[in-house]
C-alpha cells in the first residue's frame, strides 16, 4: 500500500507538471481531446480508486467512486448542481461514468481543489467507502489537494455529453508525460507564466490586508462609539438608580399605610367571618336533620314499593284465579244442566218403567197362574234392580255436583272478600303517595331555604372578597376611566364603584344596585353590573 501510494503520488505530480507546462505553451483553453488532459483524469480515478471497498449486490461486486463523490452534495451544497446534472444526464448509465462526468464539471468551474479538500477533511465518513491505509485517507491524499490548486490556471472546454464515459479505466501513459517533460522546449515560459501567477495572488492578498485595515478602522471607530455610548448608559442607569430608591421610599410608605388598611379590614372581617361561622353551623346542623328525615322517607317509600309491587303481583293472581274459578263455575253450571236434564229423563223413565211393571202384575196375576209366573218376575226384578242402581249413581252424582258448587260458592265469597281488601290496599296507597308528595314538598322547601342560606353565605364571601381584594382607590390614583381608557376632566368627573373600588366615567358606571353591605341601590361598574345579575338570575333559578 504504501508503494501504491507514492507511485500514485509521483503519477499525480508528474501529469499535473505536464498539464500545466503543455497548457501555458499553447495558450488557449483546453478540450477533452487533449491527451494530457486524458492522462490526468487517468491518474486522477486511479488515486481515488486507490483502497476503494468493493460493494456486493445482486448482479456481483461493484467498486465505484460515485458513492464518495456523491457525499459532496451534502457536505458543500455549491456542488450540487453538478451532482443533479450528472443524474439528469441520459447517456451515461453507470456510477463511474457519473463520477467522470462530476470531475469534469469540476474541473471547468475551477474548484476541483475545494471540492477535494472538504471531501478529505471529512475521513469519518470516507472510513465508509475506504479501507484504512487508501491514499485519499493518508498524507498523500492533502499532498494531492495542493497540487490541485495549481490546476486553476487552466481554462478547460470540455463536453461531457458526447463522450462515453462508461468504458474502462484506461492505463497511465507514463513514456508520454516523461517524453513531454524531458524534450518540452518551453519550459522557461511555462516558468514566467508560473511566476506571473503567483504576483497575481500577492496582488490578491495585498488587497485582501487593505481590506482588513480598513476593516479595522472602521472597527476602532465603532468601539469609541460604543465607549461614548457605555458612557451615556452608565450616566442612565445612576439616575434610574436614584428614582429606583426613592420609588422604593415611596413603596414602602404606600405598603405601611395599606398594612394599616389591610389590619382595619381583616379585624372587621373576622368579626365577620364569626358570624358567618355561628350561621354556618346552624345551618349544618338542620341539614344534617332533614337529611336524615329524608333518609328516613327514602328508606319508607321504598318498603311501600316494595309492599305495593307486592299487592299488584298478588292483584294479578287473584284476577287470574277469578277468570279461571269464573270458567270452572260456567263449565260446572252447564254440567248441572245437563244432569238436570238426565235426570228428569231418568224420572220419566222410571214412571213407565213403574206403570209397565204395575200392569204386568196385573196381567201376570189375572193370565198366568202357572210355574212361568215366577221366571218373569224375577226378570223384572233384575230390570228393575239395574233401574235402581241407575239411579243411585246419579244421586251420587248429584251430590258430588252439589258439593262443587258449595266449594264455588266458598271460593267466590273468598274472592269478593279479596277485592275488599284491594280497594283498602289502594286506598291506603293513595295516602301513602299524598303523604310521599307533602314529604317532598317539605324537602323541596328545605333545600329552597339551603340554596338560600348559600346565596346568603357567598354574598357574605364576596363582601370579604372586597374587603380584602377590591381596595378603594383614591382619586389622585387614577387619571383616566378603567373600562373605556378615557381621560377624566371637569366634564368628566370620577365615580367610584361601590363593589370593586376602582374609578369609572358616569356612562361606565351609571348602574344601581342592592349589595350586601349596602341595604340601599348604590352605583356600581357595568361589569360587576352584569356579573351581579347573573348570579342573582342562578339564585333565583
Amino acid at each position: 500500500m504504501v508503494v501504491e501510494r507514492s507511485n500514485l503520488l509521483s503519477m499525480m505530480k508528474l501529469s499535473i507538471k505536464v498539464l500545466i507546462q503543455s497548457s501555458l505553451s499553447l495558450g488557449r483553453t483546453l478540450d477533452s481531446e487533449y491527451p494530457p488532459l486524458q492522462q490526468f483524469f487517468v491518474v486522477l480515478e486511479h488515486c481515488l480508486k486507490h483502497g476503494l471497498k468493493v460493494k456486493k449486490t445482486f448482479i456481483g461486486q461493484n467498486k465505484s467512486i460515485w458513492a464518495p463523490l456523491e457525499l459532496m452534495e451534502k457536505l458543500c451544497p455549491e456542488s450540487a448542481d453538478i451532482a443533479t446534472s450528472v443524474r439528469d444526464m441520459p447517456g451515461i448509465k453507470t456510477g463511474l461514468g457519473r463520477a467522470r462526468a462530476w470531475l469534469h464539471l469540476a474541473l471547468m468551474q475551477k474548484k476541483i481543489a475545494d471540492y477535494m479538500k472538504v471531501l478529505i477533511n471529512r475521513r469519518d465518513l470516507l472510513g465508509e467507502f475506504y479501507n484504512p491505509g487508501a491514499l485519499i485517507m493518508e498524507e498523500e491524499g492533502a499532498v494531492i489537494v495542493g497540487m490541485l490548486v495549481g490546476l486553476n490556471v487552466i481554462d478547460a472546454n470540455l463536453c461531457v455529453k458526447g463522450e462515453d464515459l462508461d468504458s474502462q479505466v484506461k492505463h497511465i501513459a507514463v513514456q508520454t508525460m516523461l517524453s513531454d517533460v524531458l524534450f518540452n522546449t518551453d519550459t522557461k515560459h511555462s516558468i514566467l507564466d508560473q511566476k506571473h501567477y503567483i504576483e497575481e495572488l500577492n496582488r490578491h492578498l495585498s488587497c485582501t490586508v487593505t481590506d482588513l485595515q480598513a476593516k479595522m478602522d472602521s472597527l476602532e471607530k465603532t468601539n469609541s462609539k460604543l465607549i461614548e455610548e457605555l458612557t451615556a448608559a452608565t450616566d442612565r442607569i445612576n439616575a434610574l438608580r436614584e428614582e429606583q430608591e426613592q420609588l422604593k421610599q415611596e413603596n414602602a410608605n404606600i405598603l405601611q399605610s395599606s398594612q394599616r388598611k389591610e389590619e382595619v379590614t381583616l379585624q372587621d372581617s373576622q368579626v365577620e367571618l364569626e358570624t358567618y361561622r355561628q350561621t354556618r353551623q346552624g345551618l349544618d346542623e338542620m341539614y344534617s336533620v332533614v337529611w336524615k328525615q329524608y333518609k328516613e322517607e327514602k328508606r319508607i317509600r321504598q318498603e311501600l314499593q316494595k309492599e305495593l309491587e307486592l299487592q299488584i303481583g298478588l292483584k294479578q293472581e287473584m284476577e287470574v284465579a277469578m277468570k279461571l274459578l269464573e270458567k270452572d263455575t260456567h263449565e260446572k253450571q252447564d254440567t248441572l244442566v245437563v244432569l238436570r236434564q238426565q235426570l228428569d229423563q231418568v224420572k220419566n223413565l222410571n214412571l213407565q218403567m213403574f206403570n209397565k211393571a204395575q200392569v204386568l202384575h196385573l196381567i201376570i196375576f189375572f193370565r198366568f197362574n202357572c210355574c212361568f209366573c215366577s221366571l218373569f218376575r224375577a226378570g223384572l226384578e233384575s230390570e228393575l234392580s239395574t233401574e235402581k242402581e241407575q239411579r243411585q249413581n246419579l244421586q251420587r252424582e248429584l251430590h258430588r255436583e252439589q258439593d262443587n258448587s258449595a266449594e264455588l260458592r266458598t271460593q267466590l265469597q273468598q274472592l269478593q272478600g279479596l277485592q275488599t281488601e284491594l280497594l283498602d290496599l289502594r286506598q291506603e296507597k293513595k295516602q301513602l303517595q299524598q303523604l310521599c308528595e307533602e314529604q317532598e314538598q317539605a324537602l323541596q322547601d328545605m333545600g329552597l331555604h339551603l340554596s338560600q342560606s348559600k346565596l346568603k353565605m357567598e354574598d357574605f364571601k364576596e363582601v370579604n372578597k372586597a374587603l380584602k381584594g377590591h381596595a378603594w382607590l383614591k382619586d389622585d390614583e387614577a387619571t383616566q376611566c378603567k373600562q373605556c381608557q378615557k381621560e377624566f376632566s371637569i366634564s368628566r368627573r370620577k365615580h367610584h364603584c361601590r363593589n370593586c373600588g376602582d374609578i369609572y366615567c358616569n356612562s361606565c358606571s351609571s348602574n344601581e344596585l342592592a349589595l350586601p353591605s349596602f341595604p340601599r341601590p348604590v352605583r356600581v361598574c357595568d361589569i360587576c353590573h352584569s356579573l351581579l345579575l347573573q348570579r342573582s338570575s342562578i339564585g333565583s333559578s
